[in-house]
């Protein structure tokens, strides 16, 4: 076989590798927006999380920005999140005020699996992801005896989580909407306490403190020391995104 003519067979085998390659990749990319329904000990009321037992937020907004990539049949998204959510209310049986909020930053990837539908112009989904949380916020007390009235930040603080999630893709021409439902586990893995010197309880306020507080444990929990028992971040996010791409 001619030198020439070896090239050209090789030449062509890269360009029909290339070319079938890129016909089997897929990527869309776009944002949305949707709910984040804390759960388990991320909702409650804020007598709840003036006592401890609880995080006491409300429903929050989310917003979203999704990539979606599919190359030979393994389909792998990643997806930035971002949630805040408050709650306003009493302190203790009625008296006092506390005002909180916190955001949740997320970074999530992992695989998801489509079911097709012959001829149909929708595709369901189901996916898991890792994910990296980033909680933040603060606590305004107001009117309690022995806590000063004042804002308290709460210190920025990471999470890793995982997520599972479920939705459906619907085509409308060039463009897909997707919409879908997470169910997010925040802090699996790890929770804890930071403990401070000569604390009062205003200090419990400015850390996560998903954990229980070790010094509540040596005795009688007392008005510094009152986080008695481990607490779990879960929520669900519903989400609506228009995405883009091949």
């Amino acid at each position: 076989m001619r030198p020439a003519y070896r090239l050209a067979v090789g030449a062509s085998l890269v360009l029909a590798s290339f070319a079938i390659a890129s016909a089997q990749v897929t990527f869309q990319l776009g944002a949305g927006a949707g709910a984040r329904f804390p759960i388990a000990d991320y909702g409650g009321s804020t007598e709840d999380f003036f006592g401890g037992t609880k995080y006491g937020l409300s429903t929050g907004v989310n917003l979203q920005a999704k990539a979606r990539v599919g190359f030979v049949g393994l389909i792998v998204v990643g997806e930035i999140d971002y949630s805040s959510m408050n709650n306003s209310g009493t302190a203790l049986s009625g008296q006092g005020k506390v005002d909180v909020s916190q955001t949740l930053l997320a970074f999530k990837v992992g695989p998801e699996y489509q079911i097709s539908i012959p001829l149909a112009p929708v595709t369901p989904y189901l996916g898991a992801n890792l994910a990296v949380n980033i909680l933040s916020g603060e606590t305004k007390i107001q009117g309690m005896s022995g806590i000063p009235t004042d804002t308290y930040t709460m210190e920025s603080t990471s999470r890793l989580g995982v997520g599972f999630n479920g939705g459906v893709l619907v085509s409308l021409g060039p463009t897909k909407l997707d919409i879908g439902m997470e169910y997010c586990l925040t802090n699996p893995f790890s929770k804890n306490f930071t403990t401070v010197e000569n604390a009062g309880r205003e200090d419990s306020y400015r850390f996560l403190n998903d954990d229980q507080d070790p010094e509540a444990l040596t005795g009688v929990p007392s008005n510094a020391h009152f986080i008695t028992s481990a607490r779990t971040i879960n929520s669900v996010v519903l989400t609506v995104s228009v995405l883009f791409g091949l």
